[in-house]
């Protein structure tokens, strides 16, 4: 049992309550829509659990969203506020980030993180790390080819979407392939 408080400048402005019972998470707090009156909701939420690999067990909310007339009951890590109640993002219909991101920005995130993982900085402009003690030199050598690719592939990828920006000898440099 508690509450998360929000505030600005010492000022309060937000504030929800949670407990827990047997089986289910409960919710309290306060919204208002659409500039209509302040509503007091007390969201119950059924609680699953799911057991790990290597032992004790792990709790899902399940989604007490209804959507044209049928209720939602995924199990779900998260419940995200987008209207009255907290619900799933199948129900509020809220994307990944991952979704609405450009193909090319994905292959750099994808680059960027191999990078990272051999104990690098993120970004072309920097070197590739030098092979971390312990590593096969088989699997640097495919981790190395994996960065290139991917950044190779980002670059193809936003050279095509803006080559009507390029010169007409930038535009034979670059689709001479």
């Amino acid at each position: 049992m508690g509450n998360w408080v929000w505030s600005r400048n010492g000022e309060e402005f937000a504030r929800i309550g949670y407990r827990a019972e047997e089986g289910r998470f409960v919710l309290n707090y306060r919204v208002r829509l659409y500039g209509g009156d302040w509503e007091d909701i007390e969201q119950p939420t059924r609680l699953t659990y799911a057991h790990c690999n290597f032992g004790n067990k792990r709790p899902y909310f399940i989604c007490p969203g209804v959507v044209n007339g049928r209720a939602c009951g995924r199990r779900v890590g998260k419940l995200f506020s987008g209207g009255r109640y907290f619900l799933c993002r199948h129900c509020y219909n809220v994307a990944y980030t991952s979704q609405s991101e450009r193909r090319y920005d994905r292959m750099l995130r994808r680059a960027n993180k191999l990078r990272i993982a051999l104990g690098g900085e993120p970004g072309t402009a920097h070197w590739i790390a030098p092979k971390p003690k312990g590593m096969w030199q088989q699997t640097y050598q495919r981790k190395r080819f994996e960065i290139q690719w991917h950044e190779d592939q980002a670059n193809r990828l936003f050279i095509s979407r803006f080559q009507h920006l390029l010169c007409q000898d930038d535009h034979k440099n670059y689709f001479a392939f």
